[in-house]
């Protein structure tokens, strides 16, 4: 085998073995976190009812409550947050635009200027500058990527960021009360539905981290379960005091 050969099979390898994984969580993390959110809030708020001696149907309508309110209070403050963040950089994307349009030779320097601090020599720094400001798209996306951090083609969506949290939160929120729902008139079953789902989440949570399924899914029953019991106590207190 030549060498030419065999430097194309071991760049084949490397291409195939190194990888990485999504260390933005692409749309993994914000649902499981979501789901997370619905489950550990709506237990909490459920033991805590429940430790205060109320009836089922209580419980229920506490559940119900609960998942509906926390849902729409999520997807609100998401649509929010992602539309003041999308204006926030379309306002300073308009301004970058503005300063190629009018200052095209400076933002051109800037730019050569920006890969000669990286390494690249002056001549070829300013090469590369003029060829990519040829284009103005292309140079705005280059100075958005290298002064604001962002890809101007990849901008979030308000209404995708709604629907998803929305959706995941109500449906963490739904398992603490699923088994009322199908007919439980005990707490256990909720309690050991919704912690099932926390080890789960918390499993599911390892593939965008460096820990393993097991030690995520752990961690993330003792909080919520430690979070469920110290609210029973608390509803328990309160219904002894108030009766």
């Amino acid at each position: 085998m030549s060498i030419i050969e065999t430097d194309a099979v071991l760049h084949e390898a490397h291409r195939d073995n190194h990888t990485h994984r999504d260390v933005n969580g692409g749309w993994l993390r914000p649902a499981v976190f979501g789901a997370m959110d619905g489950l550990v809030s709506n237990l909490a708020l459920m033991t805590g009812v429940a430790g205060g001696a109320v009836s089922q149907q209580t419980i229920v309508i506490t559940g119900l409550a609960g998942l509906a309110a926390g849902a729409f209070s999520m997807a609100a403050g998401e649509y929010t947050s992602v539309a003041s963040q999308r204006e926030l950089v379309e306002a300073e994307l308009a301004v970058e635009r503005r300063e190629l349009r009018k200052h095209p030779k400076d933002e051109m320097r800037e730019l050569a200027a920006l890969y000669e601090s990286r390494g690249v020599e002056p001549a070829l720094a300013q090469e590369v500058a003029r060829q990519l400001s040829r284009d103005p798209e292309q140079a705005l996306e280059i100075h958005a990527r290298e002064e604001l951090g962002i890809d101007p083609g990849d901008l979030p969506s308000p209404l995708v960021a709604a629907v998803s949290s929305f959706g995941a939160f109500a449906l963490g929120a739904l398992l603490p009360v699923l088994p009322y729902l199908l007919g439980a008139t005990q707490l256990w079953p909720a309690v050991l539905l919704a912690l099932a789902g926390l080890f789960g989440c918390g499993a599911v949570v390892a593939r965008v981290t460096a820990r393993t399924w097991w030690f995520s899914g752990l961690r993330q029953l003792v909080l919520g379960g430690t979070a469920a019991a110290i609210t029973y106590g608390l509803g328990t207190l309160f219904g002894v005091a108030a009766g």
